[in-house]
């Protein structure tokens, strides 16, 4: 077998999933709305000068073409796509440490926190979308907005949450928890198996969790969700700090919504400065994986 038979499964693998990130960027019409706004601002970037331009009509170019592409920059952070890093392991096993996610600004319209340095230019959120039950989503975290979380919303405005022994309860219907095989993480560079289980929501959605064992969050009193409000727990039901623990996170209130999760970009299990070590870091079965299933 050659070199170039071995990698071809590897190049279809790739061919794969580029397939399935096009359609999914291709079938949003508010994408198709600004990706002809970005071309028209391409068009004037890379429009030639006339010859008789002088030098200072050159800096004068250039000024403005870095001040579109700034503008560039900006449009598709506040509007479009935020890149998002991973920090910690609550979100596992739907999320590891070292991935790298864009997030979908317009899936929830917008607020203060959609924008750079959360500039409040108006109260509350306008084109405002509701998320749905099951989303992974990025937030402002309410004790302090500085800083960025990422949970799975479970509970929507008005509902009642509780926790018993380890399973989920909303309005007091179950969500049903059954044991779908082993995890293996690793901590302090021991691997350990964890125990995986498949939770279904009333709606049909399927999602995996890790639960390792009886723990004082497994057992709660009920949790009435307030309106414009929503309850978020990580998929690491026993390392997550969220709405469980109302003295820290506690309702997320809706204005707090950044976006909903989407595609990761890169994953790598070490850090990303160390690219001598990328060969064998890199998580390339991640990339390009729909979080959400949308």
């Amino acid at each position: 077998m050659t070199n170039t038979q071995k990698k071809l499964p590897y190049f279809n693998f790739l061919k794969l999933k580029f397939i399935g990130f096009k359609k999914n960027f291709t079938r949003c019409k508010f994408l198709k709305k600004i990706k002809n706004i970005f071309k028209i601002i391409l068009n004037k970037i890379t429009k030639k000068p006339s010859q008789d331009n002088d030098l200072n009509g050159k800096e004068s170019n250039f000024f403005s073409t870095l001040i579109i592409a700034i503008l560039f920059a900006g449009i598709i952070r506040s509007f479009i796509f935020e890149p998002f890093h991973i920090p910690s392991g609550s979100m596992k096993p739907t999320l590891l440490v070292g991935d790298y996610l864009f997030v979908k600004k317009y899936s929830y319209g917008y607020s203060r926190y959609s924008f750079p340095f959360s500039l409040n230019f108006f109260d509350g959120r306008i084109f405002s979308k509701s998320p749905q039950r099951g989303d992974i989503a990025v937030f402002r975290y309410p004790r302090d907005p500085s800083i960025n979380y990422i949970k799975r919303i479970i509970g929507l405005p008005e509902d009642r949450i509780q926790i018993r022994s380890g399973k989920v309860y909303i309005n007091d219907e179950e969500i049903t928890k059954i044991f779908d095989g082993n995890f293996i993480d690793e901590i302090n560079g021991q691997e350990i198996i964890l125990d995986k289980f498949q939770e279904t929501f009333p709606s049909g959605k399927k999602i995996h969790t890790l639960d390792l064992a009886i723990t004082n969050q497994d057992n709660t009193g009920i949790f009435h969700v307030p309106k414009n409000h929503y309850f978020v727990m990580g998929d690491n039901r026993d390392n997550s700090q969220d709405s469980r623990f109302l003295e820290y996170v506690g309702f997320v209130p809706e204005e707090n919504l950044v976006g909903k999760a989407s595609i990761i970009f890169f994953s790598n299990s070490q850090s990303f400065w160390k690219f001598w070590e990328w060969h064998k870091s890199i998580r390339f079965s991640r990339i390009l994986k729909n979080i959400n299933n949308d």
